[in-house]
């Protein structure tokens, strides 16, 4: 027999360690689950342009609302819309991605899981 095991598992561990760390996995995971089923509920809102441009995105990354001041409506500066679009997108897209890391730290206990 190799050395540092045993008949019962490797390296002497009782089976009693590891249906505790099965059940601790186990209650992670629906821990897990019930967050990300909170987050992908919550929406996450950012204005660009000195707030004429909204958007709004759910956890789950979709835009759901687009809000347009119609002061920032300038058919001769169309490019400018458009960036101001893309920025309110991308950084309400920031914070709910933002959310989502910092609650899975938290649930986690700064474990470096890959997800």
């Amino acid at each position: 027999m190799a050395k540092g095991f045993n008949s019962r598992g490797m390296g002497g561990m009782g089976g009693g360690m590891n249906m505790n760390m099965m059940k601790q996995v186990q209650k992670m995971q629906q821990d897990m689950l019930k967050m990300q089923q909170e987050l992908e509920a919550k929406t996450y809102t950012a204005a660009a342009g000195g707030g004429v441009v909204s958007a709004t995105v759910t956890g789950k990354r979709e835009l759901t609302a687009l809000t347009i001041e119609p002061d920032a409506v300038d058919p001769e500066d169309v490019e400018l819309l458009q960036d101001m679009i893309i920025a309110a997108v991308n950084e309400a897209l920031r914070a709910a991605e933002s959310d989502s890391a910092s609650s899975m730290q938290g649930l986690t206990g700064g474990l470096n899981l890959p997800f």
